[in-house]
């Protein structure tokens, strides 16, 4: 028995998966499920790639539904955003069954949380540094994330990080909406974003990154004095900037001296010590060899 085209897009209908019909895309299988919407796996038969669309719930569709708005913002802000750290949108539009989708990059690999399991401090530093080079780039043009989480950064098969998940970013530039809501993980929350403060800013994904940080780099007193003041409860105590968070991981990592974190004697000795380590063995082992040969001869 063989079930026609329309029978099978009925059925799909049926069980909530989207109708492609009319459009370039063919249903590959689902990728994920979220608040408002899934996201898909399909194939583009124009180009012949995979991409992955997301597409809003049946049950939000109406127009003035907050899922629909946050799609459409969702896909403008990502539109705007052309950086290698950030998924590009490819497609928008709306299927014949009405809901909105948006085609976007497929993207392979693995969440930061698993990626970092089995890499060292300084790959998993390197990573964040690239994490803040996507934030700084949506900052300086006016978006603010306010969800940034380990869940939402995804490390690629050839070394790509990817910022992902901007369903809940504000332009600066955008009213905010009607009330106070509370947007984003209650874990990575500036204290201001849990008030469903009007004037939160860039330094609430400051404080996002500061969390993130703390997960990715236990320890080193230096990198905690750096999570310290990006996770400071007033905004102002804050690094003023995603750059200036990672001006100072990049001091850590060339082992120079951290601005957030005041070095004893005994922390900067060690500091040098890092950093200088094989020449300073050098220095001594020629110190000792000749001190040998004077004793010896």
């Amino acid at each position: 028995m063989t079930i026609s085209d329309a029978a099978l897009a009925r059925l799909r209908r049926g069980f909530g998966e989207p109708d492609f019909t009319g459009t370039r895309y063919e249903l590959v299988s689902t990728l994920g499920r979220g608040g408002m919407g899934v996201v898909y796996l399909a194939r583009d038969t124009v180009l012949d790639r995979e991409v992955a669309l997301k597409v809003v719930d049946a049950g939000l569709q109406h127009p003035e539904n907050d899922a629909v708005q946050a799609v459409k913002r969702e896909a403008a802000i990502l539109a705007r955003l052309e950086h290698p750290g950030i998924v590009p949108v490819h497609d928008f539009g709306q299927l014949s069954d009405g809901r909105l989708f948006y085609a976007m990059k497929r993207v392979r690999g693995e969440g930061l949380d698993r990626w970092a399991a089995g890499a060292d401090l300084h790959a998993r530093l390197g990573v964040f540094l690239r994490i803040c080079e996507a934030v700084a780039f949506a900052h300086a043009r006016g978006v603010i994330h306010r969800d940034l989480k380990p869940a939402n950064v995804m490390v690629g098969q050839f070394g790509e990080v990817l910022v992902l998940d901007w369903g809940v970013a504000h332009a600066s530039a955008a009213p905010e909406g009607s009330g106070p809501t509370v947007v984003g993980t209650p874990e990575y929350m500036a204290p201001e974003q849990a008030r469903a403060e009007t004037a939160v800013d860039e330094r609430a994904d400051v404080y996002s990154l500061g969390v993130m940080l703390s997960a990715l780099a236990k320890g080193p007193r230096p990198i905690d004095a750096i999570v310290t003041k990006a996770r400071s409860i007033e905004p102002a105590g804050r690094y003023q900037t995603v750059q200036a968070l990672s001006g100072d991981v990049s001091r850590f990592l060339s082992g120079l001296a951290v601005e957030a974190h005041h070095e004893s004697i005994g922390d900067r000795l060690a500091r040098l010590w890092r950093r200088y380590r094989l020449p300073i063995v050098l220095i001594l082992a020629y110190v000792v060899m000749r001190a040998l040969l004077l004793w010896l001869f």
